[in-house]
């Protein structure tokens, strides 16, 4: 076989393996699929350690790839970082004081989240979700508690139906022609997932907006769409999850040659100032 080239081929390969993998090979894809980062740069041993195999067993992962060992893997990642290092530099503002403190650090890591989100951004993917929401019948958006923002915020921009009041309920309304939107990062909300492997099943067809390709939504999406979430003071950031929430909404609603304007919201209603 063709060993993969570079992280992105790697994590399509990955992708297209874990349902037949076993349980130890499953936690070593996990760990490079979720944690690039990490393993650009981790050591055998300790990646071993983490996902509770054998080094022997990381080795042979290594080589079922078509990979001449664990360093391969490992310098697939680095290179897929020293990428991403410099599309963030491309994007970086040099011309405004850093307003120090906290302020500065939340500032740096959005700028990093959402340049990395867009650099890596999978164009087939993206074109393949654009073009399932522009022509489904009607769409159903589902995020659930640190989500719901962002499936409220597409939905909106959609004008699709937003669900997960009473999901259950809820859920027996997808139809033939209907597309689902899930939304959900680490963890990830259990009622999500399955409302995802439910859509699957049902022959409905998904669009996962998610954190990384080991994310539980992958398995039943037909275009997935990952986003940074890496937030400061250990709490999750969802800028860039957003911000890709509303560039997939304003792409489907331009392909839909829809007109996307919400002064053509009812303003007897009293809605807005």
């Amino acid at each position: 076989m063709t060993p993969p080239g570079s992280y992105q081929e790697l994590t399509e390969l990955l992708r297209g393996r874990l349902p037949k993998m076993a349980s130890g090979q499953l936690r070593i894809a996990h760990l490079v699929l979720a944690d690039p980062e990490g393993t650009a740069y981790r050591g055998i041993s300790e990646a071993a350690r983490i996902a509770e195999v054998h080094e022997s067993s990381i080795s042979r992962f290594a080589s079922s790839l078509g990979l001449q060992g664990y360093p391969a893997i490992m310098e697939l990642c680095r290179v897929w970082l020293a990428e991403q290092a410099q599309r963030a530099r491309r994007t970086e503002d040099t011309g405004h004081e850093s307003p120090g403190g906290v302020l500065s650090a939340a500032l740096e890591q959005e700028q990093e989240n959402l340049a990395r989100t867009f650099g890596r951004l999978d164009r087939t993917a993206w074109l393949q979700a654009v073009s399932l929401l522009a022509e489904a019948k009607r769409v159903h958006v589902l995020g659930l508690r640190e989500s719901a923002p962002v499936a409220e915020l597409l939905a909106r921009r959609l004008r699709a139906r937003r669900i997960g009041d009473e999901l259950i309920d809820e859920l027996r309304g997808l139809a033939d022609g209907d597309v689902l939107v899930a939304v959900s990062v680490r963890r990830y909300a259990a009622d999500t997932v399955r409302a995802a492997e439910h859509a699957r099943e049902r022959g409905v067809p998904v669009v996962a907006l998610t954190d990384n390709a080991a994310s539980p939504l992958v398995e039943s999406a037909e275009a997935a769409l990952f986003a940074e979430t890496v937030g400061v003071g250990g709490f999750h950031s969802l800028t860039a999850i957003a911000a890709l929430a509303q560039a997939l909404g304003q792409e489907v609603v331009l392909r839909r040659g829809e007109h996307d304007d919400e002064d053509d919201l009812p303003k007897t209603f009293d809605f807005y100032y």
